[in-house]
């Protein structure tokens, strides 16, 4: 399966012209007219990329970037009949990872797009190449869609959730105290201002999300007086990203 992407606009004849181009392209292409929808979609498809236009009916497009970059860091591609610098800079600051101004060419936002998601991907052909896969692929982590698959069907976990197990992932074995946890947090870009044990809650919510019992982990594995460890049996040589 390819790419995933969420264009998010309500003229009807743009996001139908950019759909037919990124179809074109092998991309899978879902659609939203206004911001509130565009946040229950990106919540549920978990695009890999999404294209937003800035003026829309509900809540605007810069309010839609705003909250998407408090919950992840997906790439974000504007569209806008906004032209200033003025506009284009602040597009950047509050999260965009590039801007378009109307008109456009379908063909330059198609090659904007894949530009970004070569660079999302440090490099890696195919999405879901990048993965750490352990116990017999009873546990994957697909690193570059930041998705998280337990016997094949994918989970539901919060940004900080996810951080805390693909970063333990890439190190089986290792020991984390709980300020290594939140430093990881927090180095990784999220906005946290919790404290050591409240590392506790997110490890205990996440286990009953990956382990079979939550009282007897084999993905995160307490060590104590020490900290926490990922415990999974790696199925091939993971490389970390």
């Amino acid at each position: 399966m390819g790419w995933k992407i969420l264009l998010v606009d309500d003229e009807t004849m743009i996001s139908d012209v950019l759909e037919a181009y990124l179809q074109r392209e092998g991309y899978e292409v879902f659609k939203s007219e206004n911001g509130l929808d565009a946040l229950r979609k990106a919540d549920s498809v978990k695009p890999d990329l999404i294209v937003l236009d800035l003026m829309l009916p509900d809540i605007s497009g810069e309010e839609v970037c705003r909250l998407l970059r408090k919950e992840s860091d997906i790439p974000i591609l504007m569209l806008t009949a906004k032209s200033g610098e003025d506009e284009r800079i602040n597009g950047i600051v509050i999260g965009a990872d590039d801007y378009v101004t109307k008109p456009f060419s379908p063909r330059e936002v198609v090659v904007r797009i894949q530009a970004i998601l070569r660079r999302a991907s440090k490099g890696q052909e195919r999405p879901g190449s990048a993965q750490l896969s352990f116990n017999q692929r009873q546990l994957v982590i697909d690193l570059i869609k930041k998705e998280i698959l337990l016997h094949n069907e994918s989970i539901s976990v919060t940004p900080i959730e996810y951080k805390l197990l693909s970063n333990m992932a890439k190190h089986p074995g290792r020991v984390y105290s709980r300020m290594d946890l939140l430093e990881k947090i927090q180095e990784d870009g999220l906005s946290y201002e919790g404290y050591e044990r409240s590392i506790d809650t997110h490890i205990k919510n996440l286990r009953k999300k990956v382990e079979t019992d939550a009282r007897d982990p084999k993905f995160i594995v307490t060590v104590f007086g020490m900290g926490y460890k990922f415990g999974g049996v790696p199925d091939v040589k993971n490389a970390a990203l």
